[in-house]
């Protein structure tokens, strides 16, 4: 199973929602931004660390939320792991998704999420509206 973390970035009552771009995998879904876990990293270090590779920004991380472990094939588990976060800085630099949206708790619904990230859009709708 690979273990992928992945930021609920809030900034003015609003969450950070990212686009995949045509060239990742599950193309044009939306995700909560983040990525795999490396050997010898914390959780918390591979989220930082991700972010700042995918969006060019720093976060602060205030709560880690439940995991979701989700089947794409035989050959590809994940457990994907989110946490609430904030912006600690705010100039967003696109390197890997094609657009980011920021949306109110109630507009989550709206968007083509990846199966994996269904399960903690469900979640953060019930807990933080």
């Amino acid at each position: 199973m690979i273990q992928v973390t992945c930021a609920l970035i809030e900034y003015n009552d609003r969450i950070l929602c990212a686009q995949r771009s045509e060239k990742m995998s599950l193309p044009l879904k939306w995700e909560f931004p983040g990525g795999k876990l490396e050997e010898g990293e914390t959780l918390e270090d591979c989220l930082r660390r991700e972010i700042k590779e995918e969006l060019g920004i720093d976060i602060y991380i205030k709560q880690r939320l439940p995991s979701n472990t989700h089947e794409y094939s035989k050959n590809k588990i994940i457990e994907l792991i989110p946490f609430r976060c904030s912006l600690q800085t705010s100039e967003i630099d696109l390197k890997e998704h094609s657009k980011i949206e920021w949306s109110t708790v109630c507009q989550l619904e709206k968007f083509d999420w990846a199966e994996a990230d269904i399960p903690i859009v469900q979640y953060y709708i019930q807990n933080f509206k």
